[in-house]
């Protein structure tokens, strides 16, 4: 098994440094691919000079690729996995980073079932500064475990499967490539997790309970230049998306799609209203508000969030024991 890091980047110097360091430190040595998005910070200088060091000393890890245009942020994911020649991809943004073990444990965790093609793990957010804020839960038992693919896309629609942002996952690059890659209309506002969906149709899915990666919270990050009605509207077709990919065991178990559209609006009236925006919060929870079935979705996902083992028809099968 091979890894490749797959990092994008545009006019982020200072932070593409601290990715690229930690992705050149791992345990695991693997190839770095990174991909710039045309930056006119230096960006290019600096990669030709570094990839110029590496070769120098015999470390020819570090795969350097400018795009002739601002492309975006999908469409140089697309690149990075093109020219990647491992067997599975681990994407970074230019301002996340990873744990030194981050590839070794993904690998050893993969390499105990083969049928995976895509991993996740937990990941601490933290603030620009690197302080940590907050970290993603637990979601289910032992060291690792795994879910199988027909059950993924059932766990997804009801929150129960949080694959979470790139620097989380690891995908196999044979499935991405069946899918036909990130969708650019959907750039950095749930590109990402429209991916997971597709590559997930291929195989099972891992969950490492371990702390691997690094997110970073500020007001740069890309999904921040969208507004909240945007965020909601591909959210819900995000959905739809995943409702048309329910394996057939789990049909008879799944609440209505128009019960589905109704959560979602509910839970963005939410993010509205805790930042305030009463007028946007009112508008996104009508006629939403209506549905019984709505609401309780709601406090069924807000339930499942706060208990990592709740009973579903889902499988999680452990994968790797905790240790006693």
């Amino acid at each position: 098994m091979k890894f490749s890091i797959v990092i994008t980047t545009y006019n982020r110097l200072t932070l593409l440094q601290r990715a690229i360091d930690t992705a050149l430190a791992q345990t695991r040595h693997c190839e770095v691919v990174v991909v710039d998005d045309c930056s006119s910070d230096g960006t290019q200088a600096y990669l030709q000079k570094r990839c110029e060091l590496l070769a120098n000393v015999g470390d020819k890890r570090l795969i350097y690729h400018r795009n002739s245009t601002n492309l975006g942020h999908s469409k140089s994911v697309n690149a990075g996995v093109e020219l990647a020649t491992g067997d599975w991809i681990k994407p970074l943004d230019d301002d996340d980073y990873l744990a030194p073990n981050c590839i070794e444990v993904m690998e050893s965790a993969i390499a105990l079932r083969p049928q995976a093609v895509i991993c996740s793990c937990q990941a601490a957010q933290v603030d620009a500064n690197g302080v940590e804020i907050s970290r993603t839960r637990q979601t289910g038992p032992g060291k690792a475990f795994y879910i199988p693919q027909e059950d993924i896309h059932y766990g997804m629609l009801l929150e129960l499967v949080p694959f979470g942002t790139p620097v989380q996952v690891a995908f196999k690059r044979s499935a991405f490539l069946k899918t036909g890659g990130w969708d650019s209309s959907l750039d950095a506002n749930f590109d990402d997790i429209d991916s997971w969906i597709k590559i997930a149709q291929f195989g099972d899915a891992i969950f490492i309970n371990e702390c691997l990666s690094y997110r970073t919270l500020w007001s740069g990050a890309y999904n921040q230049k969208f507004s909240l009605q945007k965020r909601l509207d591909t959210n819900i077709l995000i959905k739809e998306k995943i409702y048309s990919h329910v394996h057939e065991k789990h049909q008879e178990d799944i609440p209505k799609l128009q019960d589905i559209r109704n959560y979602v609006k509910l839970h963005w009236s939410l993010v509205s209203l805790k930042q305030g925006k009463l007028f946007d919060a009112t508008k996104m929870s009508f006629p939403a508000s209506l549905s019984p079935v709505a609401w309780k979705l709601l406090k069924e996902v807000t339930r499942s969030r706060q208990h990592t083992h709740q009973q579903s028809f889902m499988q999680k099968l452990i994968l790797i024991q905790d240790e006693k």
